[in-house]
């Protein structure tokens, strides 16, 4: 992948995480990546050997999503989802997500926002957490790992939607 080396995943104060990522594509492109279920299928994925059982989206302030992954050799499940608070196509989304396993205690408040410069956007979703404890939970799970291939994922289905247009 051309910018995988760009992913950067930062603490900032004391119940923060700041990721950013430039992915080569406009940032209308990247939006429907993240917004539209028949594409979050095929990306949102983390490391190989998962699939997504579920995915629903409705995109609009108030409305819910909900992913479920599901791994392809013991069919262990991960599920998780949140509400919308607000849309501004295409530059930002922010939501609050809940995972069903205790992953982290709480729910956390997700604000992404999509830059474009040159043809190329530059994501940034920060994470707010309800406590320091449980982003530091966050940070050491090996979240990077995952979301960096997801990630790079993502990369692969921009290219082949910019192909189509």
């Amino acid at each position: 992948m051309k910018n995988s080396d760009t992913l950067k995943v930062t603490p900032s104060g004391d119940r923060e995480i700041v990721m950013t990522r430039l992915f080569d594509a406009p940032r209308g492109l990247v939006f429907d990546a993240l917004t539209k279920p028949e594409l979050i299928r095929r990306w949102l994925l983390g490391p190989g050997g998962w699939s997504m059982a579920v995915c629903t989206v409705d995109l609009r302030v108030g409305g819910a999503y909900r992913y479920v992954l599901r791994n392809d050799r013991n069919g262990t499940e991960m599920g998780w989802g949140g509400t919308y608070r607000e849309i501004l196509r295409p530059e930002r989304i922010v939501h609050t997500e809940r995972f069903d396993q205790h992953v982290y205690s709480g729910e956390s408040v997700i604000t992404t926002v999509l830059t474009e410069k040159g043809g190329k956007t530059i994501f940034t979703a920060r994470m707010l957490f309800e406590s320091k404890t449980a982003r530091d939970t966050v940070l050491s799970s090996g979240m990077e790992r995952g979301a960096a291939a997801s990630y790079d994922k993502l990369e692969q289905v921009l290219q082949s939607q910019g192909q189509k247009t």
